[in-house]
């Protein structure tokens, strides 16, 4: 044992728990496909809740996803990080959460400059300085994207919700970039659901995101997504940054703990389906058929050629990296928690991975969703390293104060999300159609939005694009508007398990003689009423 943990453990006092969490990833090893399917991904991943109960805004953790970065020809360049990441989960700046989890798009641009979550949403709610809160554009026309993520049905418990990205040639290429001779491309690579109550399309990551770091620093031309295909062979893990967790010790000096309650999806069989058919895409997938399109061509449906495709094959193992950490200790070197005695990664099918769990650890079973264990004990294993081993709840001493302990109840922020008001800003002028109009949430929060000809909306009028440029790529949403309609796959279809739903709320009909090149674009989200 290292002389700092042994210090941070003689800190511990009888019948004081202290506060402390659970962080780490879970890995997930899949199979390889050819570098030339290199124009997006998909794939079906678990939702539901990871907490019995909401703990409050230090929580964040994702579920499983990925990281889809850029990829080159040879070596990648140095010092050089920016990819489309998110996914499902609770982030410490949600400020509507519940324990159902949201989802958001997480585009980065150069090393965390700016980053994109969806129409309206990104780093900060800066408007003087909008680092990436205009770096998303709304494509759909039937759903809502609020700023504090896109809403899951509440009560989602393992169902499997489909999404992926591919590009679109939305615009055009351009030779200069905010005035400056840097090239930008015609990458809008786009958001596809593949849900119970919405398929298609629904928004997309302006080229102009991307390529502004190069009008900046223009050493950096083609170094990004607008330019740049994907890198199809990309990491899955699932990404914890804290759960809650209290420390306590007995008269002897031993060390426990005891986690906040935490789910898995559970079936009968002791399986939990958590990744289902993880695809990468060539261009020949979508991108040819629209390009043609848009070029005078055919009308294309928008379905997702599956003959394009390269599905990651799964063989099981994975690991974790879950560790608990002692206050004041050194947290490198903090404990690992030993997973592996409850929980063991397979490949369910050649294409589905998820964990067949030792149930006799389980402490409890609620419908389709399974509680881990709660508690553990410090240990020395044979390897001489130190672990958290799972104990019985009545394992644990009284004197440890960790089984009458409570979790304290989350404080909930009441700063609502704002646009700009100013009657000469991009929301004003030219400004919407119609609205507002307001729609109130599963979360609690209620939305206001309006209704913007598709060209007119804010990311648009800040994605440095002439008037030109943007009735162009007007006329381009208003023919996927008239042909990709809602309520049939785009993407390859899952075949296994439920699919998830978004929240209902958040599916609207366009207004009257609005149903073909407008979009409505949240303007607020706060509480519905005071809390």
């Amino acid at each position: 044992m290292t002389s700092s943990l042994i210090a941070a453990l003689l800190a511990l006092t009888t019948n004081q728990p202290q506060a402390t969490e659970m962080a780490g990833y879970l890995i997930v090893p899949h199979e390889r496909v050819p570098a030339t399917y290199n124009a997006g991904f998909s794939m079906y991943v678990a939702a539901w809740p990871l907490l019995q109960s909401y703990p409050g805004s230090d929580f964040q953790s994702g579920l499983f996803g990925t990281w889809m970065f850029p990829q080159f020809e040879g070596q990648a360049p140095k010092d050089h990080y920016t990819d489309i990441e998110g996914g499902l989960g609770w982030w410490r700046d949600t400020r509507f959460a519940t324990e159902t989890p949201k989802f958001i798009m997480g585009g980065v641009t150069l090393n965390f400059s700016e980053w994109a979550n969806g129409p309206g949403a990104g780093k900060g709610r800066n408007w003087q300085n909008p680092t990436g809160l205009y770096g998303v554009a709304q494509l759909s026309p039937w759903v809502l994207w609020p700023p504090d993520g896109l809403n899951l049905k509440q009560g989602t418990r393992g169902e499997l919700f489909g999404y992926g990205y591919l590009p679109l040639p939305l615009t055009e290429p351009k030779t200069k970039t905010a005035g400056k001779d840097v090239p930008t491309g015609n990458h809008c690579w786009t958001l596809f659901l593949n849900t119970a109550n919405f398929k298609g399309p629904v928004a997309f990551f302006t080229p102009y995101f991307w390529s502004k770091a190069s009008a900046e620093d223009p050493s950096k031309a083609g170094q990004f997504l607008d330019s740049r295909p994907s890198e199809p062979n990309k990491a899955v893990q699932m990404e914890t940054q804290h759960i809650p967790a209290m420390i306590g010790k007995d008269r002897d000096g031993n060390t426990f703990a005891r986690v906040a309650p935490t789910h898995f999806p559970g079936q009968a069989q002791r399986e939990s389906p958590l990744i289902h058919r993880i695809t990468a895409y060539n261009k020949d997938a979508l991108w040819n058929q629209v390009e043609g399109w848009f070029g005078g061509g055919r009308a294309t449906p928008g379905l997702v050629v599956e003959s394009a495709s390269a599905v990651h094959t799964f063989k099981g193992g994975g690991y974790s990296t879950w560790k608990i950490y002692v206050p004041g200790g050194d947290r490198d070197k903090a404990p690992e928690v030993d997973w592996a005695s409850y929980a063991n990664p397979v490949a369910l099918d050649q294409w589905t991975y998820g964990i067949r769990w030792k149930r006799e650890f389980l402490s409890r079973q609620a419908g389709p969703v399974l509680t881990l264990p709660e508690y553990y004990k410090l240990m020395q294993s044979p390897d001489g390293k130190e672990r958290w081993v799972v104990v019985a709840p009545d394992a644990v001493p009284a004197e440890t104060g960790l089984r009458q302990a409570e979790f304290p109840a989350p404080k909930r922020p009441t700063e609502p999300y704002v646009t700009p008001d100013d009657p000469a800003s991009t929301w004003k002028k030219p400004g919407p159609a119609a609205g507002p109009f307001t729609r109130t949430l599963g979360d609690g929060s209620e939305v206001t939005f309006y209704w913007y000809r598709f060209a007119d909306q804010p990311a648009l009028m800040n994605a440095d694009l002439t008037p030109a440029e943007r009735e162009a790529i007007q006329k381009r949403a208003e023919k996927i508007h008239r042909t990709w309609t809602k309520g049939r796959d785009y993407l390859p279809p899952n075949t296994v398990g439920q699919l998830a739903s978004i929240d209902p709320a958040l599916i609207v009909e366009p207004p009257r003689g609005l149903g073909v090149g407008y979009v409505p674009i949240v303007t607020r989200q706060g509480w519905k009423s005071p809390r």
